[in-house]
């Protein structure tokens, strides 16, 4: 029988529940800088941890652990941003960035999986913002469309303006993810490498 087939290991759920309190913590990050909310959307550290959380555990513990902590909050705890929890949040018209969370860590662990290179993390960390920013920027627009309050003048446009102003930080942070992850597997590599040596 494989470790996979026998389910979570220690390990494994360590790492889970490590990148659900790193998502709560940066999801946070308003409360100490409140000016930090452009058109309703907090600007987080939520994604820099998502893409963190793939890049270092991979496509299958990356996407549990987004699930979890998605879970986490729907069933009360308040660990999205500016503190918030409950199943009333699906009706948010940011709910559509929690869902895509576990998109994000899904796939940028898929492509490291693929390829290893230096240029792959990159393009992960890359895609998973751009994946962030497509799945919760357009379910945002369909939200205030259908059922909650737009804003005067509320546009199609507008919504992705609202973006604008921090993808710049989230372009740069998963770049440093990218790189912070690549350094951390290798060293993780050589030290479960130089481990299996001694072991022989």
């Amino acid at each position: 029988m494989t470790a996979r087939s026998k389910g979570l290991k220690t390990i494994d759920l360590t790492l889970i529940g490590m990148f659900v309190a790193l998502m709560a913590i940066g999801a946070n990050i308003t409360t100490i800088f409140p000016f930090m909310v452009v058109g309703g959307v907090p600007i987080t550290l939520q994604t820099f941890f998502c893409i963190l959380a793939g890049a270092l555990l991979g496509s299958r513990l990356g996407a549990i652990a987004m699930s979890v902590y998605v879970v986490v909050g729907l069933v009360g705890a308040p660990v999205f941003a500016q503190f918030k929890g409950g199943f009333a949040t699906v009706i948010s018209p940011t709910f559509g960035f929690l869902l895509s969370f576990i998109l994000v860590a899904y796939f940028t662990g898929l492509i490291i999986e693929k390829n290893g290179s230096k240029v792959s993390y990159v393009t992960a960390t890359l895609s998973g913002t751009a994946i962030n920013y497509a799945v919760g920027t357009n379910l945002m627009f369909l939200a205030y469309q259908m059922w909650a309050d737009a804003p005067e003048g509320f546009t199609y446009s507008l919504v992705w303006a609202w973006m604008m102003v921090p993808l710049p930080k989230d372009v740069i942070l998963a770049v440093c993810a990218g790189l912070l992850a690549m350094r951390i597997n290798i060293a993780r590599k050589k030290t479960m490498s130089h481990r299996t040596k001694h072991a022989c």
